[in-house]
């Protein structure tokens, strides 16, 4: 029974070395050629191939999002399940975001010039970031839950001219409006 229990902690875990395995396949390369660091200069080569970056921090909210959706639609799943559910929809946004398409799609509509995709490196610290932001969504209040999210969102918009939301606008439905204030316009 108690090792029924770890199963889908051992598949998260599972597939996010998977996904790994996956993006060294692609030819995303492990870490950055310069060196690693522990975190990578926004609006840079290097930008996403450092173990932390500004991009981080969305991937942490991913955790309070997919927390809290997947409670309001399968709360009767069990909360190990929901958090597989979550790392395969964080595991296919990171294989999607390194596709030679997205990284395209980003340096045409956003200010992301020298965006040349994530090092895997990269790639499994935004996974685990989501998976922190799930464990947090189960510990911490609502309220206090929400106001992370608010508040990484107005972080990274007020230092980078980014996040979460922009970052989703920008690269499904682009406004020039944001592309200019995002460039410091």
């Amino acid at each position: 029974m108690r090792h029924a229990k770890s199963t889908p902690y051992v598949i998260t875990a599972m597939m996010v070395v998977i996904t790994a395995v996956i993006l060294l396949m692609m030819g995303r390369v492990p870490w950055c050629a310069c060196g690693i660091d522990m975190w990578g200069t926004v609006n840079t080569a290097e930008g996403s191939q450092q173990l932390f970056d500004w991009y981080t921090p969305s991937h942490l909210l991913h955790g309070f999002i997919f927390y809290a959706v997947l409670w309001l639609v399968a709360r009767r799943v069990d909360v190990g399940w929901r958090l597989v559910i979550a790392m395969l929809v964080e595991a296919a946004w990171e294989i999607a975001e390194n596709t030679n398409a997205v990284i395209e799609r980003y340096r045409e509509v956003t200010i992301s010039l020298d965006y040349f995709g994530d090092s895997v490196l990269n790639s499994v610290v935004d996974m685990l970031a989501m998976a922190l932001g799930w464990w947090l969504s189960m510990r911490l209040p609502v309220w206090m839950s929400v106001a992370i999210v608010i508040g990484f969102e107005v972080l990274t918009m007020v230092i980078i001219r980014d996040g979460l939301a922009l970052n989703v606008i920008m690269l499904l439905s682009p406004l020039e409006a944001i592309k200019v204030w995002q460039a410091g316009g």
